[in-house]
């Protein structure tokens, strides 16, 4: 048997963790914790080590025609703080909450008419059920798989859809193996794929970005770049992992994830800087980056500040205006976790995280209003007010 379940209910949402290793009992755990008669959904995120037909076999057969969406993992957070090799899960209640998804199966062909249809489906399903009118009162989430490098296509033609509606998302992650990530749609698990929900509340709630890096005067500028395989050959036009080494003074040896977490980089767009996260180094001295990158972009090198300082800033900000969160649904870069565990931090941000009810994931990047950005905490903050028709 796995670890004892712990399971959290507040009026809209009951969250729930499993530990259990076996995907019957991660069912039935999760099962017990969230099946109610006002059930109307379910969010999970889990680690790649699982079985992962089994656990779909598994969840399907206790939920029923119960919706389930999901995707695989660098880290779970759930209501017991950091976790690994487990799932985590949200329940949703169809008082409060209504929900319509689309899975896209082919990214690299996701076109601008493509995602308008889809935006007309997602929200012509969802007012089926609306509890609260769709404008104003509704925020997109996309699950993307983590390593198919076609983010940018999906989330540019997605923004243009959506347009007001506000959008965040993040992409699966695989326990850090950077072999295969998956995304979960009612039944199956999908490489190379990507899930969008819509969904609609009677409840007050923001979407947010934050990230905790600050701007140095040290530049790089890409000047030989693969976009395809989002491959830098060189920075100013020298060897790419050479180059980057000396601005960190570290040798090429030493690069690895921990390293690219500890010194990141970003590219600035009007007043804001948003990371370009490197994801690993190869023995032509090249660098692959988890963002879209192209000859030309000037990346900045970012300093960190304290993390734990920028959570609370960011959660202060959102209880001013919202109250006390209902529930927090959280993409976290993994990286920042990387950087979290190697300063010995992440017993206070896991306070901070079980105060405001996070429950989300560790990411291979993160979405928010169509930018496909790194290194950030992103997620919608949900609060207990309710949406008055009068």
């Amino acid at each position: 048997m796995g670890r004892q379940q712990f399971s959290l209910e507040c009026e809209g949402v009951i969250t729930a963790v499993s530990f259990a290793q076996q995907a019957d009992e991660v069912g039935q755990d999760l099962a017990r914790q969230l099946i109610n008669p006002h059930l109307g959904f379910v969010l999970f995120f889990c680690s790649a080590q699982y079985d992962l037909p089994a656990l779909s076999k598994a969840l399907e057969g206790v939920f029923g025609g119960v919706p389930l969406l999901g995707c695989t993992t660098a880290g779970e957070i759930s209501q017991e703080g950091y976790g690994r090799g487990c799932i985590s899960a949200i329940g949703f209640d169809q008082r409060y909450f209504s929900m319509a998804s689309v899975l896209v199966d082919e990214m690299e062909r996701f076109t601008l008419y493509n995602a308008q249809e889809l935006v007309e489906k997602l929200v012509n399903d969802c007012r089926m059920h609306a509890v609260a009118p769709i404008k104003n009162h509704s925020f997109a989430l996309t699950l993307l798989d983590g390593l198919s490098s076609r983010e940018e296509v999906v989330l540019g033609a997605l923004s243009a859809a959506l347009g007001c509606i506000p959008h965040f998302g993040g992409s699966a992650g695989d326990d850090n193996y950077f072999t295969r990530t998956h995304v979960y749609d009612n039944g199956q698990f999908y490489n190379g794929a990507a899930v969008v929900v819509l969904i609609n509340t009677l409840l007050d709630f923001e979407v947010f970005t934050t990230h905790h890096l600050q701007p140095s005067t040290e530049k790089l500028v890409i000047t030989k770049v693969d976009s395809d395989s989002r491959r830098v050959l060189e920075l100013n036009a020298e060897p790419a992992a050479l180059e980057y080494a000396r601005l960190i003074g570290c040798s090429v040896a030493e690069l690895d994830m921990h390293t690219f977490a500890r010194y990141p980089l970003a590219v600035k767009i009007s007043n804001s800087y948003y990371p370009r996260s490197i994801q690993q180094t190869h023995d032509d001295h090249s660098l692959t980056f988890y963002c879209a990158v192209e000859n030309g972009i000037v990346l900045t090198a970012m300093q960190t500040t304290s993390l734990l300082d920028n959570v609370n800033q960011l959660f202060s900000g959102l209880n001013q205006r919202l109250g006390e969160p209902l529930i927090t649904i959280g993409c976290d870069c993994f990286l920042r976790r990387l950087e979290i565990e190697h300063k010995d931090g992440q017993a206070a941000i896991e306070q901070v995280l079980k105060k405001q009810n996070v429950i989300g994931f560790n990411t291979y990047g993160e979405q928010f209003n169509g930018m496909h950005i790194n290194q950030t905490f992103t997620g919608v903050a949900i609060g207990r007010a309710k949406y008055n028709a009068n």
